[in-house]
């Protein structure tokens, strides 16, 4: 199985490198139209020495790509109709921060890989997007992004690197300490990955 790092970093390649192709769909559009802001935002000579920075802006135009709800009711699974209101807004944004920690603040960690769009399918509110990632080495990597259409915007709720679902691994993490323990004791699990920036086992919580 893939490590958290490498799929930290496969993920991050797969967003801050991508060229659409030549007859991409609305969803591959909007999404290149994003990863095009990333890519401006890692050659900002102003941020090159302001790490903070850069990562509050790469989390801002992550918002416009994930769909961060979306993402942690799914990766909750069966477990997120018992949540009140509260406790819902809670753990999107403890989500939303875990996957910033494990993910997105590993932007400046690529070096020569590339990402090329295949295809998209659409299917009314719902995208996928098939892409690969070509390896310095020469090896293809096969990625497909999961998306979702809210009013005029497509946004990603999933991502399966290597037929991996992000979603299905982290609901297997979640359902696992809920199971043996109790949705209180994930809480705790994820406020204290909060406290561990920089971890590179940040993507467990197990």
């Amino acid at each position: 199985m893939r490590s958290p790092f490498t799929t930290a970093l496969v993920l991050t390649l797969a967003l801050v490198l991508a060229a659409a192709p030549a007859r991409a769909g609305e969803p591959t559009d909007q999404l290149k139209a994003q990863v095009d802001r990333v890519l401006k935002l890692i050659d900002d000579p102003s941020l090159k020495d302001k790490p903070k920075d850069k990562r509050v802006a790469v989390r801002k135009i992550a918002d416009d790509i994930f769909d961060f709800g979306e993402t942690a009711k799914r990766s909750l699974g069966r477990h997120w109709a018992a949540r009140t209101e509260a406790e819902r807004d809670e753990f999107v944004k403890l989500f939303g921060d875990l996957l910033e920690r494990s993910y997105i603040s590993k932007i400046e960690l690529y070096g020569g890989e590339k990402i090329q769009y295949l295809s998209d399918r659409t299917e009314g509110d719902q995208a996928s997007v098939l892409s690969k990632l070509v390896t310095k080495a020469g090896a293809d990597v096969p990625i497909e992004y999961r998306m979702l259409k809210k009013d005029d915007r497509w946004l990603v709720y999933d991502v399966i690197i290597e037929g991996v679902s992000l979603v299905s691994n982290y609901r297997t993490q979640f359902n696992k300490i809920i199971q043996t323990s109790s949705y209180a004791e994930l809480v705790k699990k994820m406020k204290s990955r909060q406290e561990e920036m920089g971890s590179s086992a940040a993507g467990r919580l197990t």
